[in-house]
């Protein structure tokens, strides 16, 4: 009952903001899923074929399922929405539940990105006052600094995407660093035995899927790798810089001047400025609020602004609340055009 009453209390100071309750399927076709975060996700999801022989699944993300939604109903304009109710997901660690019982709440639809970017952390705050914790901490970061910053390195396009494309991956990243720096992905034996493979696949079914891949796609890849080569040297500094921005972390207040200094210091033609991140002083209701440019990883659809909640309770440490901007999602699902959208979820299994 305790439970229940919270997120009664919760939805209804989400509500308060200006927020329309809205309900989402809990069942959605399992492409939507696979075609935006590749095969590798299907053995997260749980998946059943209907009598059609077509494959739907349980939501695993709530967003999703909102995007969804908005796509689904041809919503025009800007639409403020919120929404409780469960995801499913299967997990490789057994102390995460597989059942995750949130609450979410979104801007789709509006150009004001600043101002709803703004309005999602305030709304995430407000709903922190129906918690009983002593302190905590709010880390913002921003996805679309480290796209800016890749675009100004001296670095192949293709390393640009793959870079872009797996800075959630960290362990993955890290190990692409390092290739950067070594020059390993360029070996001339290895590179050699790839032309021969690549002759081969030309005269070959293009179609055919290898790891999640089509043949066309690899052989594409391979072909912009053999026209745009990366010397070491380069590599190096690139990699250098790169590691230099991630470790940057300190009070929002500083977040612009850290970040400015290390542009002029790398000589990369970019500036910040003081009113870009949406919140800008370190403390709000009992929350220390820090800048992270390393912060974003595992949040594979974020675009902008990305931002965590923890929280001590009972000398225990909770993270809360997760949100951040994803103006890409619902034009991964389908949607012929760019779609702004920002949103968070609380999540009520801590």
């Amino acid at each position: 009952m305790k439970s229940k009453n919270l997120s009664e209390n919760i939805l209804r100071s989400v509500k308060a903001k200006g927020f329309k309750f809205i309900e989402l399927d809990t069942i959605i076709e399992t492409n939507h899923i696979v075609e935006r975060s590749g095969e590798s996700f299907r053995r997260f999801i749980f998946s059943f074929n209907d009598q059609m022989g077509n494959s739907h699944c349980l939501r695993p993300d709530l967003t999703i399922a909102s995007c969804l939604k908005y796509l689904n109903d041809k919503t025009k304009g800007s639409s403020k929405v919120f929404y409780n109710g469960q995801a499913f997901r299967k997990t490789f660690n057994k102390k995460d539940p597989i059942i995750r019982n949130q609450i979410g709440f979104e801007i789709i639809g509006s150009k004001s990105e600043k101002e709803d970017d703004k309005k999602i952390i305030e709304t995430a705050i407000k709903s922190l006052s129906k918690f009983n914790y002593s302190s905590g901490k709010i880390v913002i970061g921003n996805v679309e600094i480290f796209k800016l910053l890749l675009n100004k390195l001296d670095i192949p396009k293709r390393w640009r995407l793959r870079l872009q494309r797996h800075f959630w991956r960290e362990s993955y990243f890290n190990d692409l660093l390092k290739r950067l720096e070594t020059n390993s992905d360029v070996d001339p034996t290895i590179v050699e035995i790839d032309k021969k493979k690549y002759q081969k696949m030309l005269k070959g079914n293009q179609s055919r899927q290898i790891a999640g891949r089509s043949v066309n796609e690899i052989l594409y890849r391979f072909n912009n790798k053999m026209k745009d080569p990366r010397r070491t040297k380069k590599g190096r500094n690139v990699s250098k810089v790169i590691k230099e921005f991630l470790k940057i972390n300190c009070p929002i207040d500083q977040a612009a001047n850290k970040l400015n200094i290390f542009f002029k210091k790398n000589k990369i033609n970019l500036r910040v400025q003081k009113d870009y991140f949406p919140i800008a002083i370190n403390k709000y209701a009992k929350l220390n609020i820090r800048f992270s440019a390393s912060f974003g990883r595992q949040l594979e659809y974020y675009t902008g602004m990305v931002f965590k909640i923890d929280i001590k309770s009972k000398s225990k440490k909770i993270n809360i609340i997760n949100g951040g901007r994803y103006d890409n999602l619902i034009a991964d699902l389908g949607s012929s055009k760019i779609i702004p959208a920002v949103g968070a979820a609380i999540n009520l299994n801590n």
